[in-house]
């Protein structure tokens, strides 16, 4: 009997076929790398490093003895540190206010006080603080005008107040979603033992939450003494490191000091911003199951009407500051000759101020797609491709926003000044006609983008934790590269932290003042730096109407990021079920 034996099967070529496959997954996660690193060197490691070699020069030493020596420097040190600590404070239990509001009373009108505790975030640093002097200064429409009081707002109460109402949405936002992710259980379970709500808050949520409350706490602080706008306008007397530093550049003309001092601000901000990780990263998520397992009881008994009358109380203050803004730009002088008039908006829109709106805008739009890009392609290589590297990557890409703006800004000054070898890099000439992208222009954008970047980064890091790695290796396995895979698999998965990141960088970028005030030249004119002339001349009537005219500029680009990034999102969904492979 013969027995037929079956051809050996033809060989499957898949070397040759896998190879370029593997290298052009390897090319493209490599140019990513690249590109994130050079990013971030420039951006950031750069400028601090040339801060750091100027503030440990051998001429910068004897400075620090003096600084040590010194009771007018040791009051400033002192200055700051007591201002970031009523900041944090202040601004947390602000946000915790309003977030226990949200989301442990039965009360009407929340969604009203949620728009309202979001106000300061698109409104740009100068507004808070003008109004408050127009309201509650020495001649203020309240303290002067209602109460017949001459109180003295500039100073370290005016500033608490001003940066508390200014940043407590940053540890509103965070207690929000922290207390909305709070298992109901162990509440219902101290209910059932007969606990009062105040023993609950006392023993079961505040316990909960105090890993929590250090996060925001800390961020507050960072940005607190690391501030420049708020205590150029409302300081008076009260100086600290951030506006010492500032002053030490622009009016004694010592980048030697004003690198002394930026270490000195950088050490606290460093040291708390690992702390605020530390506790970001390793505590709260013991706090949150992530899946409730009970209901949560809302307070309905009379305790709920004080704590609304508290929140109530804050939303009017915030209402009459964002209220006088827009009353003051269209009054001649508020309070005093409260004629309307356009002549201020005329000004901003027509006259001088329409340089300003033009350069800030573009200079914005240049910058935000760069950070939204690089924060979320950033996150990709942390969470996805990098192992070892990935914490180095990681904290480099953080440095933008862990770094005081006035620090980066003297850094930018010092590494990328014109007598320095790289500094005809930062003229681009003949853009625009030449008169608003010249000078530091490319600095000022390079400057928009390091600060945004992490925002991107966190969102994007965030968003792509909750994505399955499959979906990526099933596109790789179909042949899809590294690149590709990101472009046409994984942003339009994680498109609302790209929305995020976008809108935050667009926001950031038009009402940024410390970084970049520093790196403004005449031929190079921000609005930010506009409002600071304005309110410091006593135009507050300009400076109120650049505030409106930029919030309204900052809402437009909302709207804009939000439609382009849904079109763009629509035209790949319908675009997909036509099962060719994506290009």
């Amino acid at each position: 009997m013969t027995m037929l034996v079956p051809p050996p099967p033809a060989p499957v070529e898949t070397a040759p076929s896998n190879r370029p496959r593997r290298r052009s997954r390897d090319v493209g996660v490599t140019v990513a790398l690249v590109a994130s690193v050079l990013l971030v060197a420039v951006g950031s490691v750069v400028p601090l490093t040339a801060m750091l070699s100027t503030a440990l020069s051998g001429s910068a030493l004897p400075r620090y003895a003096q600084f040590v020596t010194s009771s007018t420097d040791l009051a400033i040190l002192r200055n700051t540190l007591v201002l970031g600590l009523l900041v944090g404070a202040c601004g947390t239990a602000i946000g915790f206010l309003f977030a226990f509001v949200q989301t442990r009373l039965a009360v009407p009108g929340k969604r009203i006080l949620h728009v309202v505790a979001l106000l300061p975030i698109v409104s740009p640093p100068f507004a808070v603080a003008t109004a408050a002097i127009v309201l509650y200064g020495r001649q203020g429409a309240v303290t002067h005008g209602l109460l017949g009081v001459e109180y003295d707002i500039y100073g370290l109460d005016g500033l608490v107040l001003v940066l508390s109402l200014s940043l407590f949405p940053v540890a509103y936002l965070g207690m929000l979603g922290m207390m909305r992710g709070l298992d109901p259980a162990m509440e219902e379970a101290a209910m059932n033992m007969g606990a009062s709500r105040w023993q609950i808050f006392r023993t079961v949520q505040l316990p909960l939450l105090a890993p929590g409350l250090a996060a925001p706490f800390l961020l507050l602080f960072v940005e607190g003494i690391a501030d420049l706008a708020n205590p150029l306008a409302l300081g008076g007397d009260y100086t600290v490191l951030a506006s010492r530093a500032y002053l030490a550049v622009t009016g004694e003309y010592d980048t030697t000091s004003a690198a002394v001092y930026s270490l000195i601000l950088l050490v606290p901000s460093v040291a708390l911003f690992l702390a605020q990780r530390y506790w970001l990263g390793r505590k709260i998520r013991t706090t949150i199951t992530g899946k409730p397992s009970g209901t949560v009881h809302l307070i309905t008994g009379w305790a709920r009407w004080p704590i609304l009358a508290l929140a109530v109380f804050v939303s009017l203050i915030v209402v009459s500051l964002y209220g006088t803004v827009l009353l003051g730009s269209l009054t001649r002088v508020f309070g005093v000759d409260n004629t309307l008039t356009l002549q201020h908006f005329r000004e901003v829109v027509l006259g001088a101020g329409r340089e300003a709106l033009r350069d800030t805008t573009l200079l914005a739009a240049v910058a935000t797609p760069v950070a939204g890009l690089f924060g979320l392609l950033i996150a990709w290589l942390v969470t996805r491709r990098l192992r070892r590297a990935a914490g180095w990557l990681d904290f480099a890409g953080t440095l933008g926003v862990a770094v005081p703006g006035t620090v980066l800004g003297i850094g930018y000054l010092l590494a990328y000044r014109p007598d320095r070898y790289v500094g005809d890099l930062l003229v681009l000439p003949g853009l625009v006609g030449g008169t608003a992208i010249a000078g530091g222009s490319l600095a000022i954008v390079l400057a928009y983008i390091t600060r945004s970047v992490p925002a991107g980064l966190r969102t994007g890091g965030a968003a792509l934790t909750q994505l399955d790695p499959g979906l990526e290796e099933a596109s790789m396995n179909l042949g899809a590269g590294s690149v590709r895979t990101f472009r046409r698999v994984v942003v339009p998965l994680i498109r609302p932290a790209l929305l995020t990141g976008l809108s935050y960088s667009f926001a950031r970028s038009m009402t940024s003042i410390s970084t970049v005030i520093l790196l403004v030249t005449p031929n190079t004119k921000i609005i930010t730096s506009q409002i600071l002339s304005a309110a410091n001349t006593g135009r507050y009537g300009v400076a109120f109407a650049y505030c409106t005219v930029l919030t309204a500029v900052v809402l437009a680009g909302f709207g804009l990021i939000r439609l382009l990034i849904g079109g763009a999102v629509v035209l790949h969904r319908t675009a997909a079920p036509t099962g060719r492979t994506p290009r």
